[in-house]
């Protein structure tokens, strides 16, 4: 089969930009491995509860998100946060701690000691990082331990670094995790001279305003394979691709062999270390090095009177000091409208990735009755769950460690060293599923692009032909 563009990789990355590259009137493939796309986007109903397998939410914050639920014809089941989470919710002390939305939350609630919350006002006065130390890159907790001080990182930003990455404030880049505080240090000094610059701009604080659909983030790769029909191709295992004069052949095996004249490697980062091993080194390297440790979600469905908790939150989060099993949890049936029957409420609890991937890999017995523990201390749940139900994902969330910056320039620049050759994924700039329709969508423009000036090229050359 002859090809434009060959996607390898059915998740939401290459069903976002294989759907882009067919409204630019390419001729285009997804090869996926399993038997369904959508990677780890997975909605299912258990009597009557829906259970998040991967992602919850996403971001109307990004144009894109947004577009992709416009242009899919998404928004007459789209649902917005529910007006129930009225709370950020903290473990202290072994119990939970809330926190008021607002974004004075943190000085007015009691969660950081009145010391830790003075060090955080004191921010403005700090002086940015001289440039003779810029050269160094700093992880989440010394960029945030220099800035706002050591319980502010303890108590707050790890417990997020662990709910965004299910990783650790020490052991990721700030820089690639979050860049935008790293700029703003850059631009203004300070953090919250950057921040009050903004508001005076805009006229308010930048925030996030989560949204998913009736039936889950599922909704999103059903709808963009239903778009694309017969281009995806599932039960396709990719054993390698091979650069060839005007394109590459990517040979699947007993499936047989596609020819192409650009690949997008839309895999996770072991699957295109490997495919990329024999292509271009670098770019294999790269890749290779970026870890994703297991992670477990415990899913449980609740009579309303077992929990004695409000649960009138997004959820809570647990910094490392707790010393706790469970690294933080979604209230389903707050956040969102149907994920639990009438009288009835959801809650998924999260488990391993970099800061203890032993419990990411526990049998689904063990996981449940380690939730079981942690929601009956932490929320007051008494009782048999309704529904527990557990997902192992034994490759989690990618962590941007020290270094990732210099991995996804390799990865970047992948397509000037191997004209045609492109990569996407949430190992690049975002783990969330806006980061990746917004990385798939700069790509596919790329690689339309590529293909555009390949047929220039070749009409060009049928001139000079003719003459």
């Amino acid at each position: 089969m002859s090809l434009d563009v060959a996607v390898i990789g059915g998740g939401v990355s290459g069903l976002a930009l294989a759907y882009d590259l067919k409204r630019h009137g390419r001729r285009v493939a997804v090869l996926e491995r399993q038997a369904h796309g959508g990677g780890n986007a997975i909605s299912e109903r258990i009597g009557g509860f829906l259970m998040e397998h991967g992602p919850s939410t996403l971001n109307a914050a990004s144009p894109v998100a947004a577009d992709f639920s416009r242009e899919l014809g998404l928004d007459a089941a789209r649902c917005d946060l529910g007006a129930r989470v009225r709370r950020r919710y903290l473990v202290k002390q072994g119990a939970l701690q809330g926190l008021p939305v607002h974004p004075l939350g943190m000085f007015t609630s009691s969660y950081l000691s009145p010391r830790a919350r003075l060090r955080m006002l004191a921010e403005i006065a700090v002086p940015r990082r001289r440039d003779t130390d810029a050269s160094a890159e700093e992880t989440v907790a010394q960029f945030c331990t220099r800035r706002f001080g050591r319980e502010f990182t303890e108590r707050v930003m790890d417990p997020l670094v662990g709910g965004l990455y299910a990783g650790c404030a020490d052991g990721l880049s700030v820089s690639a995790v979050f860049p935008r505080l790293v700029d703003l240090e850059r631009r203004f000094g300070s953090i919250t001279r950057g921040a009050l610059h903004r508001r005076r701009a805009n006229g308010r604080m930048p925030g996030s305003r989560l949204f998913s659909w009736s039936s889950g983030i599922g909704a999103l790769p059903k709808a963009l394979s239903a778009n694309l029909g017969g281009a995806v191709r599932t039960g396709i295992a990719v054993r390698r691709i091979r650069p060839i004069l005007g394109g590459f052949i990517v040979d699947a095996g007993p499936t047989g062999s596609f020819q192409a004249r650009s690949v997008v490697l839309a895999t996770q980062a072991h699957v295109a270390a490997r495919l990329l091993e024999h292509v271009d080194q670098d770019a294999a390297v790269a890749a290779g090095a970026i870890s994703a440790p297991p992670i477990a979600v415990a899913f449980f469905g609740y009579r309303r009177t077992q929990v004695e908790h409000p649960l009138d939150g997004l959820g809570f989060l647990t910094p490392v000091c707790e010393r706790r099993a469970i690294t933080g949890a979604l209230f389903c049936s707050t956040m969102f409208p149907g994920r639990a029957p009438d009288g009835s409420v959801a809650i998924a609890g999260y488990f391993g990735g970099a800061r203890a991937p032993d419990l990411g890999s526990l049998t689904p017995e063990a996981l449940v009755d380690l939730a079981r523990g942690e929601f009956r201390d932490l929320l007051g749940a008494r009782g048999e769950p309704v529904v527990a139900q557990v997902r192992h994902w034994p490759l989690g969330l990618p962590q941007y460690g020290i270094g990732h910056g210099k991995r996804t320039a390799a990865l970047d620049e992948l397509s000037h060293r191997v004209p045609g050759l492109f990569v996407v994924g949430n190992y690049l700039r975002g783990v969330s599923a806006a980061d990746c329709l917004g990385v798939a969508r700069v790509t596919a423009a790329r690689v339309d692009h590529f293909i555009a000036e390949l047929e220039s090229t070749a009409a060009a050359s049928m001139v000079i032909g003719t003459r």
